[in-house]
């Protein structure tokens, strides 16, 4: 018979067995089956039928045929029909009380615990766990695992999870549950506030260590791939990782990433292939910066040029080079060689493609020189400029010479004997393009004509009069032949092995020792004030930093950061920082080997972590950046290195945390749609209340929960094929 009684704030049906035989009475529905597996047999059913109170998110604890079977049921039932709806909410949960529809009851905040409740919610309506924890899992409790907690961690958290989806909308104080965790993570003890993605990614490992059906962890060496197929190698570092760890985490929740590492010295390469549990994506306000560096010329062919290039914030000198040379126009036979000024003089030279981007600062002074490209036994030749500064030194006045404007470079070939004289005639043609067209005095122009003439002999200027512009550009255009023109006498200092200066202006045919030890060589420039009236010194002046700050564009403001970008960035080829070098077996020892992370197998459940919060020894920083994450069809087919691996590799978020306010000072929450109703809600502690789906994103998403979503493609998932429409996790029983 059936009876409703009517409360403070709800109404309740319950429904009652006879009393003689425990037989149900007429028009009972069915007994709902309410995992596939397992009857229950209702004492009280709450519900209305679309809305059932046994659904789990996604609706695995009652999957789809199983929720239309129960709907039939319950229609067939004369007395749950005639139950009226009532819109009555309970008390300060903000949604609709329709009976008791499990999964939307909430934690109560012991206390700065919002970090832990937010991730709790997100595991707890993770529908393989949900269904997992419901059953009977106690006979893969890992008792004598000394990894874990003895079973206590999976016992407290089943038992949470067991509350949460029990009917009804009291919430659920954790306490239990946090005593177990502090007992287990002292790092969690107490009240203060704590990274939810921490304590996520300790609760996933932890669980794993618990539920763990390997009793005892066999030893087993890994093994390099030498030249072996990449699915063999990914095949054996997987079943040997699965001979060790077997659980329902790492059935869910584990995949696995191809590393690939290049030694720089020897080029050994190294590929292995590890697991993962979750994906922490770098997260930048910006995904590409603007720098600005000079272009000079070696051959005097034109005047020094700044360009200002996009290239991606996390890229390589490699992507600055490029860009440069396109801007510039480089030629074939030239390649463009990046240095670091400082104080007037060549700090370092940028040479190595790999060099990051990020170690280069917006306040630093790039210069680039163009080069031959084809030689190979050669040195550069830098030219440093100096320029008397008088000063003042106990009252006396000095006086001395002074690094001065930007330095110039050209290469050396160190096969052919080199004189003072070459020297000179080097220095002549890279300063030709700043020359003043006035400082030419009769003499000059005579003897320009006569090396003009020298090289064109049909005497044709292109059509010009042979006047002072003229020659200067004609000087610009061929300063190239053997013969450069010289106007004017320079100061030049040669410095040589030890380090004493040898005076280029006297002595023209001697030759001069290339400094074996070094790969440069230095010259100074001593310029007087006669001299520098005589060039348009200001294009060796004010070398411009690579990024001017200014207002923020428009576009820079409102660009939104795709989550596909977070993802390349983690993908990207990088040196290994100075602390984690690699030992590399052939050179036998430690490099900072170039690393490159690929995705080879993805789990059921993907899990990424979006890198707000920075840390250093001084300060700590959060990034408000907005992440444009897909709601659906988060598409992976392309990032997957395993081609074999067919069928798209489709995701849909069904749950994240946001942290928002400050770090140490801000508050977590989680959003959670239950995918049976197709409705999003936000658990902020005890509070629940629904929400639209556009209101899911925002600046302070944080760790995303996605699942894949089954087609009829079949695809291999965690080493085990699956096919669409096939919602059983993969179990090693």
């Amino acid at each position: 018979m059936m009876r409703i009684y009517k409360w403070t704030r709800m109404w309740i049906l319950v429904e009652i067995l006879s009393p003689d035989n425990g037989t149900r009475p007429s028009g009972y529905t069915s007994s709902v089956r309410y995992d596939g597996s397992l009857e229950k047999e209702a004492a009280s059913v709450l519900v209305e039928p679309s809305k059932s109170s046994l659904s789990i998110a996604g609706g695995l604890s009652a999957s789809k045929g199983a929720s239309r079977s129960y709907n039939t049921e319950l229609a067939q039932s004369q007395s749950l029909t005639s139950v009226r709806e009532l819109d009555t909410t309970y008390g300060t949960i903000g949604v609709s009380t329709r009976g008791s529809s499990g999964g939307l009851t909430g934690l109560q905040n012991l206390g700065n615990t919002c970090f832990m409740n937010s991730a709790i919610q997100c595991l707890v309506h993770t529908p393989e766990f949900a269904r997992y924890f419901r059953e009977d899992y106690h006979q893969e409790i890992n008792w004598e695992n000394t990894l874990g907690m003895r079973g206590e961690l999976a016992l407290a958290f089943g038992e949470l999870l067991r509350k949460l989806w029990a009917p009804g909308r009291t919430p659920v104080a954790p306490r239990p549950f946090k005593t177990k965790l502090a007992r287990f993570a002292p790092q969690f003890s107490g009240y203060n506030q704590h990274d939810s993605q921490e304590l996520l990614a300790f609760l996933l490992d932890g669980l794993h260590e618990d539920l763990n059906r390997v009793k005892q962890k066999p030893y087993i060496k890994s093994k390099d791939a030498d030249g072996r197929p990449d699915e063999e190698v990914a095949d054996e570092y997987w079943a040997n990782h699965i001979a060790r760890n077997d659980s329902i985490i790492v059935d869910v929740c584990q995949g696995q990433y191809k590393s690939t590492l290049v030694c720089p010295i020897c080029n050994k390469v190294s590929v292995t292939f590890d697991p993962f549990m979750y994906l922490s994506l770098p997260l930048q306000s910006t995904t590409t910066r603007t720098m600005t560096v000079t272009v000079f010329t070696c051959n005097g062919s034109a005047l020094p040029s700044a360009y200002t290039v996009t290239v991606p914030k996390q890229g390589r000198c490699r992507d600055l080079i490029q860009a440069l040379s396109n801007a510039s126009s480089v030629k074939h036979s030239e390649r463009l060689l990046l240095v670091e000024i400082q104080n007037h003089m060549i700090q370092r030279f940028l040479e190595d493609p790999l060099i990051l981007l990020s170690t280069i600062k917006d306040d630093d002074h790039l210069a680039a020189y163009k080069v031959q490209k084809s030689a190979k036994n050669t040195k550069y030749l830098q030219l440093i400029h100096r320029r008397k500064d008088q000063g003042t030194s106990d009252g006396q006045i000095t006086s001395g010479w002074l690094p001065y404007g930007t330095p110039l470079l050209s290469s050396i070939s160190c096969d052919d004997e080199i004189t003072r004289g070459n020297i000179q005639n080097m220095v002549h043609t890279m300063l030709s393009p700043m020359l003043r067209t006035e400082s030419l005095d009769h003499t000059d122009i005579s003897g320009a004509r006569s090396a003009i003439a020298a090289s064109n002999p049909s005497g044709n200027l292109r059509g010009e009069a042979c006047t002072d512009s003229a020659i200067s550009n004609s000087m610009n255009n061929d300063i190239t032949s053997s013969k450069p023109v010289k106007s004017l006498k320079l100061s030049l200092q040669l410095v040589d092995e030890s380090n004493a200066c040898i005076d280029l202006s006297v002595g023209e045919e001697k030759a001069i020792t290339l400094p074996s030890a070094s790969t440069s060589i230095l010259v100074y420039a001593d310029w007087s004030q006669k001299l520098l009236d005589k060039y348009h010194t200001h294009y060796l002046e004010n070398l411009p930093e690579v990024f001017k700050y200014g207002p923020v564009t428009k576009k820079a403001r409102t660009e939104p950061l795709s989550l596909y970008t977070c993802l390349e960035a983690f993908l990207r080829e990088e040196p290994l920082v100075p602390e984690d070098m690699w030992y590399c077996p052939q050179c036998k020892e430690r490099r900072q080997a170039s690393k490159k992370l690929d995705l080879w197998r993805l789990p059921e459940v993907l899990v990424i972590h979006l890198k707000r919060f920075s840390y250093s020894r001084s300060m700590k920083h959060k990034l408000e950046t907005f992440v444009n994450f897909p709601i659906h069809d988060f598409d992976l087919t392309n990032y997957i290195a395993h081609k074999s691996n067919s069928g798209h590799q489709l995701y849909e978020l069904y749950a994240l945390t946001n942290h928002y306010g400050s770090m140490g000072s801000g508050h977590y929450t989680a959003h959670i749609k239950l995918l049976d109703e197709n409705r999003w809600y936000s658990f902020d502690d005890s509070h629940i209340s629904p929400i639209n789906e556009e209101d899911v994103k925002s600046a302070a998403a944080y760790v995303l929960f996605y699942r894949r979503v089954k087609s009829e493609d079949s695809f291999v998932s965690n080493g085990v094929l699956s096919c669409g429409g096939d919602n059983k996790v993969a179990s090693h029983k």
